[in-house]
């Protein structure tokens, strides 16, 4: 079956079964990276992953029956992202079905839970493996998406003022939640109230303004998977890229999105618009990430 994610890394006209197993098994021929780790129950869990551009691949993911026979449980495409983007307390969590695991942190940048796909397994399955009781989780995670579709936004034009009154409200805000965290009442209180008179607000401003002009950036779950969001952020750096197998163009956006700076991946087929620095991405990605442990 085909991922719907590979048109993000360039396999967008790929449509063919038999072409994308020729793909994988090309993978597990001549692998860039391979990772042969056991798991709790001393099976052999494998991945192997191939490179096709700019921190962009396809990993193989399975189990070794015995010494030469290995079997295929899935596969995904990756980006691989540039920076740190949460330093939260992150929980792994496996997937009911198969040898995959998400990462579920309560991010306060964003105010909910953020939950992504993590990619580094065979770390994960080592750690559990060896963990031991007093053993501490990942230290921070870095995050990358794939886009499947996105367009360009303008940017909101904003005085030297109003950009230092939104950095002001939003360390209060981050500091509101900190301390509402750790129980505090008084910074409950504070957040409720500033979340309606936020909501008076924008009753107020809908009314005559576009809601692009007054949202300028969002993180959104999209449907009933919960590792995809529909992102609005602003773009920070972007570079042009190509996938070497098929030469499709590609669009790496470093994207800050409610003051989380994360990478996204999107075919250039899929994007309506220029990106350019100061302007905004919209769009539905699939959020990824490697999560790190202080070895």
């Amino acid at each position: 079956m085909i991922h719907t994610f590979l048109r993000s890394i360039g396999f967008r006209d790929l449509t063919k079964n038999a072409d994308l197993y020729l793909i994988l098994e090309s993978i597990l021929n001549r692998p860039d990276e391979q990772n042969i780790v056991k798991d709790e129950y001393g099976n052999e869990f494998a991945c192997f992953s191939k490179s096709f551009g700019t921190d962009i691949g396809i990993t193989v993911c399975g189990n070794f029956i015995n010494e030469k026979e290995f079997r295929m449980e899935y596969y995904y495409p990756y980006l691989r992202g540039s920076q740190i983007t949460t330093n939260e307390t992150i929980e792994i969590e496996r997937h009911a079905a198969r040898e995959a695991f998400a990462g579920i942190c309560d991010e306060l940048k964003l105010g909910v839970t953020l939950i992504f796909y993590i990619e580094n397994i065979a770390d994960i399955l080592h750690e559990k493996r060896y963990a031991i009781h007093t053993s501490t989780g990942p230290d921070n995670a870095v995050l990358a998406g794939l886009a499947t579709g996105g367009k360009i936004l303008l940017p909101v034009m904003k005085t030297t003022k109003q950009l230092a009154n939104k950095e002001k409200s939003s360390e209060k805000r981050l500091n509101l939640m900190k301390q509402a965290r750790d129980g505090n009442k008084g910074a409950m209180e504070n957040l409720t109230m500033n979340d309606m008179d936020l909501y008076s607000s924008l009753s107020r401003r809908i009314v005559k303004e576009d809601v692009l002009s007054i949202v300028e950036s969002s993180f959104i779950p999209y449907g009933i998977e919960s590792d995809q969001y529909v992102v609005i952020g602003e773009i920070l750096n972007f570079y042009e890229t190509e996938n070497t197998l098929t030469n499709e163009k590609l669009w790496i956006l470093n994207l800050n999105c409610n003051n989380l700076v994360f990478d996204v991946c999107i075919n250039q087929n899929d994007l309506l618009g220029e990106p350019q620095v100061g302007r905004r991405f919209k769009g539905r990605i699939w959020l990824q990430g490697h999560v790190n442990f202080g070895y």
